[in-house]
């Protein structure tokens, strides 16, 4: 319902804002409510609930008109201090003074944002000043615009390119899917903001000045270009006191941007691009796509039709396009772009695949629009409609908030249509826009209809083909190398002294220690006495005649259940490399009576999916030992109790007769795993350093590391050729598949308490009966080789990540807290400045992580390799060499207590609670480690350092671009390439 804007209602508003109105989304339990700054118009939507996790954002409309990243590195810029909080680092200082439960800045492609969340209130007050201040009164120091985004410095006397979103976008844009999206905006969009890359192109940042960048900050960062959105429990007349006393009283009426239409195509393009491959074989590398250009995201039924239409062209492997790019014989796997684009001001459409060649690109558009006019032919099967329909009822209801705040997620959701001056609310409540969809579904041909006027007569569309280059790595390290060589060669003597000089004060500023004083905080007296654990109760049901524990948590899940089996994984299975591609076919391939087609059809139906996957723990007192369980997985409206069976039925008669299927699953987890390395580096390297320091390190080490795709491509290329290959594969899966039906297990139940009773007798009826063959099998030897070299791996990339890892105890041993703390104290004092700030990286810090039982240095997107390896063993020595001040020990704390309280979804904390039950880190056992970390001292830190890390042997791990071979070999790594 609409509440009518009434003068009973004005009375509570802030003066100096007007509102607009108020809506109550029955779906979310959330009153959302508009309201309008009277003198600058800026806008502030606030939903209220009763969540303890407040959030705030506010963002501005950037539309920046070239690829030399302005957006973005006003977004880094403007976090380096402001007229109130004239120091150098406000927004990393305050993550460390902080309980927050997120903070964060983002660059999309029109806008710029700027949220924080937290569960306590001081801390949000001393948050929101900060961000206010850095918004809306950045200081803009000539001097951070050098660090953070671009600047010449030399070296040996000759110039080189340094600052972080420079090296942020070289790894960003290394990766295959973010070129393909950008050189495919580059033709769908001839003329407006999205023609250009927001972030910044590393070709293109070198062209920015820093007047540049100060012209766009006075044009967009004003307070009739902003929109403030908030989410808790927070007032809003107490949110805007505070949005006017700190920023927007200074302000009169300014300039708002507006997005325009794009100039519409009157015919298709065709075209072939390139992106860079370090490869010498370059067969089955190419991307084929077509995208198409809609109409605005503000046409909220059309918005919704083209999301079903998106369901019922590509939602599952049944979905007849989706079908067809799977199985079409020319490439290995679907693209990383598919379907419905609604994020910018105008939808587009995406579809197509990777892995294929060149010569194909007829062909998958004529196989794509033949689909497209088979389906657009005849009406839409009904059952299908309403398959998605549920989709987008469990979408809508489910309360996430277990990696993004929930109320961030929210906003997020809503902040487009904001941006794009349309209606935030037609976003968070459908229901109104279903009620208008189901009026339209009446006429039978009306999806049907939308395809053919929106894909298939749509002359505004663009199918690029993108085919590897093996020399364009070195060709574009040639033309910055040029470029960098003519301005040497002009630069006068006054101009080198220049740069030196710069290079000198940026040193200087960046080594001056900052005013704490200055800074608002809270301390450890803020902190909960206790840790917030979700209690269940202990169920049993009876399967086959044994009882087993049925886990019950309570849990206000909005009319969702969440249900989960649990198995004990044998230790034999946890090391065979063949588990994981168990799980990549559970739910992906038949099961029982239904090939994998209507299997796929029947999980869109009733459920929100099917899942397996593994918890894989560190034993806690022993390292040598894995605790591993096997997670089955699924979600549904509890309308709907069908799911639980079919997670049965999919796991119990899972089948290994579909060939065509299981390659092409394969071929899939293949293809899309290595088009995603760049993203993790940093997490592949620290896995290596520390691959020998437990058992559970060693494991994935061989089983999900970089070695394990290369096994994988290996596997998949035998058993499409061999088909004795193929029958040893699938005769391995059965044995590991039979042994886990033979494993104790356990059931998780996730429900709101007046449906559990029903739900409990459903899977009580479901598992009554397993079918589990009694016979035993033996699995394959793994074979696993283990040196303790300094390993390099060689991928696709433009930028390093480095790591270093030290042997460290198990996380119930009393140094396991100290080392949690030294890995933040090191990051915070000391290798954030040397690897980010000084060295150019991206990020880079240090952890102890408890089930590899290891001590890590990294680094993420960094330009250099030996210095940093320095800048780790120079962090001990700062430590144990250098005066250090109380204040440090108390921030590295509390980042430690703020991630241990940080609150998630209601049924993510009830599922988090089980898994730790099952993993021995009981509810005393956490509480122990969260009181252990608010006793340690900075004496304790400087005794693990010495014992743990000084004068120790560190393994040394890099992943690497193919162009730093040479450099590696002579740092002594031994080399092994991603194939």
């Amino acid at each position: 319902m609409t509440v009518d804007v009434t003068e009973t209602i004005s009375q509570t508003v802030h003066p100096a804002f007007q509102l607009i109105r108020q809506h109550h989304v029955e779906a979310l339990d959330i009153l959302v409510t508009e309201y309008q700054h009277k003198v600058t118009g800026a806008v502030h939507y606030h939903l209220a609930t009763n969540h303890d996790e407040n959030v705030f954002l506010v963002a501005f409309r950037t539309q920046p008109m070239d690829s030399k990243g302005e957006a973005h590195i006003l977004e880094h810029t403007a976090l380096c201090g402001s007229e109130k909080f004239p120091v150098r680092d406000p927004f990393f200082l305050m993550i460390r003074r902080s309980l927050n439960t997120f903070m964060n800045a983002f660059t999309a492609a029109d806008w710029t944002a700027y949220p924080f969340a937290t569960q306590n209130k001081k801390d949000f007050q001393n948050l929101l000043e900060v961000y206010l201040d850095a918004a809306f009164a950045a200081n803009l120091n000539p001097l951070d615009f050098a660090q953070e985004g671009i600047r010449i410095e030399l070296e040996n006397g000759e110039p080189v390119y340094k600052g972080v979103v420079f090296n942020e976008m070289k790894g960003a844009m290394s990766s295959p899917s973010d070129q393909l999206y950008h050189q495919l905006a580059h033709h769908l969009f001839p003329e407006t903001t999205y023609h250009y890359n927001s972030g910044g192109d590393p070709k293109d940042i070198p062209d920015l000045t820093y007047d540049e960048l100060v012209r766009f900050y006075k044009s967009h960062y004003h307070p009739s270009n902003a929109v403030f959105m908030t989410f808790g429990n927070e007032s809003a007349y107490n949110l805007q006191e505070q949005f006017e006393t700190l920023a927007l009283a200074k302000f009169s009426k300014g300039e708002t941007l507006f997005s325009k239409e794009e100039r519409r195509l009157t015919a298709p393009l065709e075209v072939t691009e390139t992106y860079a491959v370090d490869a010498e074989d370059l067969k089955d590398k190419t991307y084929h796509i077509i995208s198409w250009l809609l109409p605005k995201a503000s046409e909220i039924k059309l918005r919704l039709g083209m999301r079903l239409v998106e369901g019922v062209l590509l939602e599952d492997s049944a979905s007849p396009l989706r079908h067809y790019l799977e199985t079409c014989g020319y490439a290995q796997s679907t693209g990383p772009i598919m379907g419905v684009d609604d994020s910018n001001y105008e939808m587009t459409f995406y579809c197509g695949v990777q892995g294929s060649n060149p010569e194909h690109a007829a062909e998958f558009k004529a196989g794509v629009f033949k689909v497209l006019e088979d389906v657009a032919s005849k009406p839409v099967d009904q059952n299908m409609v309403d398959a998605i329909l549920h989709q987008i009822e469990l979408h809508q209801r489910e309360i996430n908030g277990d990696g993004m705040p929930y109320g961030l997620s929210l906003i997020l959701n809503g902040l487009g249509s904001v941006i794009h001056h349309s209606d935030p609310i037609t976003v968070w409540d459908v229901d109104s826009a279903i009620a208008a969809v189901k009026e339209e579904l009446k006429d039978p041909m009306w999806l049907s209809n939308l395809i053919k006027t929106h894909l298939i007569d749509n002359p505004h569309r663009v199918q690029m083909t993108l085919v590897p280059d093996a020399n364009k790595s070195a060709v574009e390290a040639a033309a910055e190398k040029a470029r960098l060589a003519a301005i040497g060669a002009q630069l006068t003597d006054a101009e080198k002294a220049e740069i030196q000089a710069q290079t000198e004060a940026l040193k200087v500023r960046q080594d001056t220690p900052d005013d704490l004083n200055l800074l608002p905080k809270v301390g450890l007296e803020d902190v909960p006495v206790e840790l917030q654990i979700v209690q269940g109760q202990l169920r049993e049901i009876i399967s086959n005649r044994i009882d087993y524990p049925l886990n019950l948590y309570h849990a206000g899940t909005n009319g969702i259940y969440y249900n989960q089996v649990l198995i004990e994984i044998p230790q034999e299975v946890v090391q065979s490399p063949y588990f994981n591609l168990l799980s990549i076919l559970m739910g992906e391939v038949g099961a029982g009576q239904y090939d994998y087609l209507q299997l796929q059809q029947l999980q869109t139906a009733v459920s929100g999916g099917l899942g397996m996957g593994a918890s894989l723990r560190s034993k806690v007192d022993d390292k040598h030992k894995i605790s591993a369980w096997l997670t089955l997985t699924t979600k549904s409206l509890v309308s709907n109790f069908d799911s639980i069976a079919l997670l049965k039925l999919a796991f119990e008669q899972l089948r290994f007769d579909e060939k065509d299927r299981i390659i092409e699953l394969l071929q899939q987890r293949k293809t899309r795993w290595a088009s995603r390395l760049s993203g993790s580096g940093h997490s592949y390297a620290m896995q290596i350093a520390g691959r020998n320091h437990s058992a559970l390190a060693q494991r994935d080490y061989h089983n999900t590391g970089l070695g394990a795709l290369n096994w994988l491509g290996d596997l998949v290329g035998r058993i499409e050729k061999d088909a004795a290959a193929y029958d040893d594969l699938i005769n391995e899966l059965k044995a590991i598949h039979l042994k886990l039906l033979q494993a104790p297990k356990q059931f998780l139940l996730v429900c709101e308490e007046h449906q559990s009773d029903r739900l409990v007798e459903e899977v009580q009826n479901v598992w009554d009966k397993l079918d589990v063959p009694q016979h035993s099998v033996a699995l394959k030897a793994v074979e696993q080789v283990n040196n303790h070299a300094n390993e390099a791996w060689l991928i696709q990339a433009n930028v390093q990540f480095c790591a270093s890892a030290y042997p460290a105890v198990d996380v119930a041993h009393a140094d396991a807290a100290p080392l949690m703390v030294l890995a933040a104290y090191l990051r915070n004092g000391f290798l954030h400045s040397a690897i980010r700030e000084k060295g150019g990286a991206y990020g880079g810090g240090a952890s102890y992580d408890g089930n590899a039982c290891s001590f890590r240095f990294y680094s993420y997107r960094d330009p250099r390799l030996a210095e940093t390896f320095n800048d780790f063993e120079a962090s001990v020595a700062w430590l144990l060499n250098t005066e250090q001040q109380p204040h440090q020990l108390e921030e590295a704390i509390l980042g430690l207590i703020a991630s241990m309280d940080k609150p998630g979804s209601p049924a993510g904390e009830a599922i988090t609670a089980c898994y730790s039950l099952l993993h021995a880190r009981t509810p005393a056992f956490r509480k122990q480690l969260r009181e252990r970390l608010l006793a340690v001292t900075l004496d304790d830190l400087k005794r693990v350092a010495e014992q743990y890390l000084l004068n120790q042997e560190a393994n040394k791990a890099v992943v690497a671009p193919m162009a730093k071979k040479d450099e590696l070999l002579a740092l002594g790594f031994q080399i092994h390439q991603v194939n």
